[in-house]
């Protein structure tokens, strides 16, 4: 299959050079943490890897640049997944080989490693996202709203990296072995679904795309960020004394529960108070802009045709 030419070739370049640049840096952290043969094993290794994920990023990079002026976000989706995929199993093993080797404090350079997820990870859902080439989205009041909801996700990335980065970053007294791998497979798996779970709203939400009944990302993330990474900052404050965990981050769930909870009771409550056909009269004015308006029959009136002389019986006489 031929993929369709590319209608903004600017956004598949910087999607590119910004997965294969965050790539190397990690491939970097990679090869410097051995030594020896094995250094130049890792090298060969990362390098053969990172070819053949060029070889499929140069197509699906390709897809995601045709679609970027469209209300689809599949490919963006598709080129997501495989990112996060293929970045998290080498940040893995970064996080192993520090793991591995206490005695190195190079807290400057774990430090550096946060900062580069901290950067890439978000930049690259924003660019996927692309607002600003949503052509159909004409409404600077609705273009806002989406990017407020996006806002969010971006924030929720975040969060979830935080607690990713507890693990390789110095600490005196670790997890147990069974809580570290739990928290960075959860933190995995999240990074993986929810960004494509917003991009699937925008998708079926199609041209006529409305802000405020984009819920299920708001609900997921309620209860998988808010709720669940709250309990897992106070188990690793309270029980095993981790002095890392971030009291802004806790306050920020805190904040986003209630938040979203008064969101939600409001949009309850504005749906039992809107009348029967408010529902039936959105469907129809959404079909009546999808659809065009047939145009009325065009009536021809004949101007040119000049009126016949009058005869008179003065001329027949």
């Amino acid at each position: 299959m031929v993929p369709p030419p590319p209608t903004n070739k600017p956004h598949v370049c910087l999607s590119t050079i910004l997965i294969m640049s965050s790539m190397a840096l990690i491939d970097a952290y990679l090869v410097e943490q051995n030594h020896g043969p094995r250094k130049i094993g890792i090298c060969i290794m990362v390098m053969v890897g990172d070819i053949c994920f060029l070889i499929v990023l140069r197509y699906v990079a390709v897809w995601v640049g045709a679609e970027v002026r469209t209300a689809k976000r599949g490919y963006a989706m598709i080129l997501w997944f495989l990112y996060i995929f293929v970045l998290e199993i080498k940040v893995y093993f970064v996080y192993q080989n520090y793991k591995a080797d206490r005695k190195s404090l190079d807290a400057l350079a774990r430090k550096a490693l946060t900062l580069l997820l901290s950067i890439c990870i978000p930049v690259l859902f924003v660019v996927l996202v692309a607002i600003d080439h949503m052509e159909y989205v004409r409404a600077f009041k609705k273009r806002e709203e989406i990017r407020n909801r996006l806002f969010w996700v971006v924030v929720d990335l975040l969060d979830i990296l935080d607690i990713q980065a507890n693990l390789w970053e110095p600490q005196k007294k670790g997890l147990p072995l069974w809580a570290e791998g739990l928290m960075f497979f959860y933190c995995y798996i999240l990074l993986l679904v929810l960004p494509c779970v917003s991009l699937s709203e925008i998708s079926m939400q199609g041209i006529n795309i409305v802000p405020h009944k984009m819920l299920l990302y708001p609900i997921l993330s309620l209860v998988t960020i808010n709720i669940i990474t709250l309990f897992i900052r106070g188990g690793n404050m309270i029980l095993y004394r981790d002095a890392r965990v971030s009291g802004i981050l806790i306050g920020k769930n805190i904040l986003a529960i209630i938040l979203k909870t008064c969101s939600f009771v409001q949009y309850r409550r504005q749906l039992q108070n809107a009348p029967p056909a408010f529902g039936v009269e959105l469907q129809k004015n959404s079909v009546a802009h999808a659809r065009p308006a047939p145009t009325p029959p065009q009536v021809v009136v004949m101007q040119d045709q000049t009126p016949l002389p009058e005869v008179t019986a003065c001329e027949h006489t």
